[in-house]
Order: structure tokens, then sequence, then C-alpha cells
């Protein structure tokens, strides 16, 4: 099945202008991820259409809970059983790198796949793009035709058994299944063969400034950045994935590069979105999007959810600087004033985490990190990237 899922991971075909595949946003040879600048994939028949979204990686994937909402578990990788919708504001206890237990109290949204949750299964997974009309632009007919016409499908058919020669909804599901075995049996797409992975096992050191940067990521009034994306290996003896699999309203500034964005009314608002009544019986959560894994993001191009920043050391720059000077990532108004949370409606705001350092800081406070410290944790965010051929 993982073999067969391998060739329609690169079978074009699939597409509904045959010109893309699974490998044309998620390329291999940038850890499944995209490998143009441009903040959103251009897709749809005629390769002119703006994704949604910027485009994720697919690595480190496969040890993801499902969604949930629920108590924050810093312990635990799986999500809490699912709770109903909240009927007041979200509670956000404080979270830090040293003592991520003291937000236990806090009723978070965790676990799902996306920017915002709305796939459980690497399976569920793969029919978004796929027939999302801005991305692949595929419909159920073409990939049922492709599928049953294909160098790999008497090995489908084979695997299907007779309900998926008799049945074509059941192959169809065997097709999206082997999909998601080859992201799951290919080490390449978890190889945990970093730098930092090699460290863990006492067969690296560290750089004087990788080590600096290291202990700032952990010190929970500098970086503090394991309070989310968590550096330290779970119960489980896996390697760590550096994400809690958890969701933040950090407020990042509107990508005026983003066609849907010329609409001053539009907004995208992450986990509300993901079911229509969404921003009411999610409101607490509007503008939450999900904490990625921070392995091999060093090679990214673009990274937040709307493709708004194009390096490491810019989204170390946000958070360090987002509320002493909003001037540098906010746009300003008619009134020539500076909009801060430019991206989110007034009535979500509160969601913002302005709680955990380096997020903490106001006009006039001094950073959590200075710039020699902000390069000392992009050095150390260097030794997450996976090498080649291991």
């Amino acid at each position: 099945m993982a073999q067969i899922g391998k060739a329609m991971f690169y079978d074009k075909a699939l597409s509904g202008n045959g010109q893309l595949s699974c490998a044309s946003c998620h390329d291999p040879h940038h850890h499944y991820g995209p490998a143009t600048d441009t903040p959103v994939f251009l897709g749809g028949t005629k390769l002119d259409q703006q994704g949604r979204r910027a485009v994720p990686s697919l690595t480190y994937l496969d040890r993801e809970p499902s969604f949930s909402i629920g108590p924050d578990n810093p312990v635990s990788e799986q999500g809490p059983p699912p709770l109903a919708p909240p009927t007041g504001d979200a509670a956000h206890g404080p979270k830090s790198a040293a003592n991520t237990s003291s937000s236990a109290a806090n009723m978070v949204p965790q676990g799902g796949l996306f920017w915002d949750g709305r796939a459980d299964t690497l399976q569920q997974q793969t029919l978004g793009p796929l027939y999302d009309p801005a991305e692949m632009a595929s419909t159920r007919k073409r990939v049922l035709t492709r599928i049953s016409h294909a160098p790999y499908t008497a090995a489908l058919k084979q695997l299907s058994g007779m309900a998926g020669a008799a049945e074509p909804d059941f192959l169809l599901n065997e097709a999206m299944f082997a999909l998601a075995r080859y992201q799951i049996e290919d080490p390449n797409f978890h190889a945990y063969s970093s730098k930092f992975d090699a460290w863990l096992q006492g067969h690296a050191r560290f750089t004087p400034l990788e080590r600096e940067g290291y202990l700032l990521y952990n010190d929970p009034g500098k970086g503090n950045c394991a309070a989310c994306h968590v550096d330290t290996v779970p119960s489980n003896g896996l390697p760590p994935l550096f994400t809690d699999h958890q969701y933040e309203a950090l407020g990042a500034p509107r990508n005026r590069d983003l066609i849907a964005n010329h609409d001053p009314a539009h907004f995208d608002l992450g986990v509300c979105d993901r079911e229509p009544d969404g921003r009411k019986t999610l409101a607490p959560y509007c503008g939450m999007f999900a904490t990625p894994t921070l392995r091999n993001s060093a090679t990214r191009h673009v990274f937040f959810h709307n493709g708004v920043f194009r390096s490491l050391r810019q989204v170390l720059d946000f958070y360090v600087l987002r509320d002493i000077e909003p001037e540098r990532f906010y746009a300003r108004g008619a009134d020539g004033k500076v909009q801060p949370y430019d991206d989110l409606p007034v009535q979500y705001r509160k969601n913002i985490d302005m709680t955990d350092a380096p997020l903490d800081r106001k006009h006039g406070d001094a950073p959590a990190l200075n710039d020699h410290e902000r390069d000392a944790i992009v050095a150390f965010l260097q030794t997450l990237t996976d090498r080649p051929g291991h």
C-alpha cells in the first residue's frame, strides 16, 4: 500500500489539469514543504489561483493526535476526550518552557491536521488539496478514473480485494489510505537525522552559538520557545517533535500579497472557521492556528499560516517586538496610526497571547531578547534540519 501511495504522491494525472501532484507543493527536496518563496501556492486548473494558506510541511505528522478541545496536558501526546463547545471566554493561564504544567487548567484546541485541525488522519487530509479548486482542482470522478487506469491500478485492486473491484467508493478510500501509508512508512517523512538528534544521542556537539541559542530557547524569561515547541523527550522515549500540537492566536500581520485580503471584510480565523458556525460556537479560539513542528523550519521560505514572514529571524523579531515596536509589522490606517493585530476582527483580539514571554512585553519595555540572542536561537533552530541521505 505504501508503494502504491508513493506512486500516487507523484502522479500529476490525479489533478484537474494533469500538471500537479502532491509533490508539487510538498517537495521532497524541501522536506516535503514548498520549494517556492511565494506566501501561498498557485494552483487551480490554470495554475493562477492562490491557495488559502501557506503550504505546511508533511514531515513529522505521523504522531499527530486527533483534534479535540480539552485540558492542556504538558506530558501526553494524546489529545483529551472531546468536550462541548465553550460557552464563554477561554481562560489562558501562563505557559513557560520551565513549567508547562502551569497551564494545565487551560481548555485548549489541540491535535488535528492542517492549520485549523480540520482533518484527524493523513487519510482524511489527502482529500483536502485534491478537491480544492485553488489547489489540485480535481473531482471525485476524475480521481476514480485515474486510479482505475493507472500503472498502479492492478496492485491497488489486488490489495483492495473484492470490495475494491465492486465498489468505487471503497477503491477510492483504499487509494487515500495508500497515500497515508506512504507518509507513515517512508522514513524520509520522519527521519530524525538532524544535528539535534545526533546531539541528543551524544554523537554531536553544539557550537558555542548553537548552545547559547538552545539555552535561550528553553529560558522561560527569554525565548520561552519550548513552552509551545516542546524539545524534551516524552515518556514514550521517542525524539521530541518541537510542538505541543496546540493552537495559538499570535496576531500575525495581515499579508497584503494575498488577493483574498484585498477585501477588508475578509478574515481567516483559523480554528473557528473549521466548521460553519464556528465563529459563534468556537469564538474563544478565533484567530488560533496550529503550532507547527520546528523541525526543518530553517529551510522554509515563508512562515505562519499566511506566509507573511520570509525568514526565521523575521519570526523571532515579531515574537520579541510585536507590542514594543508594532510599526515594524503592522500597516497604518487612513489616520496615520499603526493598526496592530490588523488581521483579526476587534471582537476576537482578546484571544491573542499576551501572557507568555516574550509576547508579554508592552510599548516602552525592553525586549526579552537582543539582536545577538535572536541570532543565537536561529542558529539553534538550524540544528533541527534533517541531513540528506540519513
